[in-house]
């Protein structure tokens, strides 16, 4: 659709090895195409199954800038299907979640849907004339391919994808298996209900800060005490995570990159220091009572900080949520959070993860207003035309191959080169 506004050749140039071009951020042009050639055509993360329990349950969110909905339908299945009316476009559903029943009605013209999103009745649809099929897929609010691991479900807008979902999940599975394997029953709960905030910025900002272990003892220098620390973040550990300028602790995260964009980062400073209290006992307990002392111990023992699957979803796990970046346009960007509770877990336990969630990544909270106010410098100090080149250079040329991907040491920039290579991948294929 944009291919004639821009310049393939030159498209590809904008990504060099140690360096991306300022105008990725800033163009309006780059941006509508990514909408088009990493939205569309990639895997995009949509949301949980748990967010959708009972048939007629919806949860809205977008696919770059399309909305989208997932949906239960009446046989049990999860399906993502466009949220538009296939008669004239409009928003079927206004709601950000809620339960539709068995149907979808259109509140223009009271066009019907099923929650597998096939059309179910039009008003005087004997109006029409013959060669009209009403119940061709165009007239539906359409079906959208996913790919589901462990109850997070991903959609391929356009059917095709230059990397399999198999491919594009599988070095990401061991982060999913982190997150759910620590709730007592096996089962988690993503809320439908989370914090919603706009930064202005290019969305690429939030997915960079992704795989940038480089800027916390710097961006988050007003989040520690004197000695160091942080807040504490967590149920069971009265102290908060080391944030300081010992580049040998942050060195010691090791940073995974793999095809496709995706990333995953090791363990945060002092988050492996042992968890204590009565709430915390009686978690452990449920987990004893399950796996057996030694295999509990393994499953709560620290592996990773967080997970980043491109190009818009981050599972944190030290903040235990799921993130979504949601793309608006080149200078606007919306991320949501929503906490992720252990079904079976002690109610004190689940309420302490949205408390410190709350105080870490709402949009008064301690850590991610940070974050946001740093996105918002970029932002506007890009506008600047000299130099015309974003350095990504630290660590560059010391990484190590791994199964699947490359390791490199942990304030490396190497997970951001990694997403610049996947956009110029995704952004130059005819």
């Amino acid at each position: 659709m944009y291919r004639d506004k821009l310049d393939m050749e030159r498209l590809e140039d904008l990504v060099q090895g140690d360096r991306i071009h300022r105008s990725l951020y800033l163009d309006a042009d780059i941006f509508a195409l990514e909408m088009e050639r990493i939205y569309c055509r990639g895997w995009v993360f949509v949301g949980h199954e748990s967010q959708v329990p009972n048939p007629g349950d919806f949860f809205a969110s977008t696919i770059g800038t399309q909305p989208v909905l997932l949906v239960r339908h009446d046989d049990g299945e999860v399906h993502v299907i466009h949220n538009r009316c296939g008669h004239r476009g409009t928003l079927v559903c206004n709601e950000p979640f809620g339960n539709t029943g068995r149907s979808f009605r259109c509140a223009y013209h009271g066009w019907s849907f099923k929650t597998n999103g096939e059309l179910l009745a039009a008003p005087l649809k004997n109006g029409y004339p013959d060669c009209y099929d009403l119940k061709a897929r165009e007239f539906g609010m359409v079906s959208i391919r996913t790919g589901s691991y462990r109850g997070f479900v991903f959609a391929n807008v356009a059917g095709t994808s230059a990397i399999t979902f198999e491919d594009y999940v599988r070095p990401m599975r061991c982060v999913v298996d982190d997150v759910v394997d620590r709730s007592p029953s096996g089962a988690i709960r993503v809320s439908t209900r989370g914090q919603r905030y706009i930064y202005r910025g290019n969305w690429k900002e939030q997915v960079d800060n992704g795989g940038d272990t480089y800027h916390p003892p710097y961006g988050h220098e007003s989040t520690t005490s004197q000695g160091g620390r942080q807040f504490q973040r967590r149920e069971g550990q009265e102290q908060g995570a080391r944030i300081d300028e010992n580049q040998s602790i942050w060195d010691r995260m090791p940073m995974s990159v793999f095809p496709g964009g995706n990333n995953h980062i090791g363990f945060h400073p002092g988050a492996e220091e042992p968890r204590s209290g009565a709430v915390w006992e009686e978690y452990m307990a449920l987990m004893v009572g399950r796996h057996g002392a030694e295999r509990a111990a393994e499953i709560v023992r620290e592996k990773f900080h967080l997970g980043l699957f491109y190009p818009n979803f981050l599972l944190h796990l030290l903040s235990q949520h799921v993130r979504v970046v949601h793309p608006i346009d080149v200078n606007r960007t919306e991320v949501r959070v929503y906490p992720i509770t252990f079904v079976g877990a002690p109610e004190a336990f689940n309420r302490q993860i949205i408390r410190y969630l709350n105080v870490t990544h709402s949009p008064a909270s301690l850590i991610q207003t940070d974050d946001l106010e740093c996105f918002r410098r970029v932002h506007e100090g890009l506008r600047n035309s000299v130099p015309e080149w974003v350095i990504l250079g630290r660590g560059f040329g010391q990484d190590l191959a791994i199964e699947d991907g490359v390791r490199s040491f942990g304030t490396s920039e190497v997970a951001i080169r990694n997403h610049y290579q996947a956009w110029k991948l995704m952004m130059t294929k005819q």
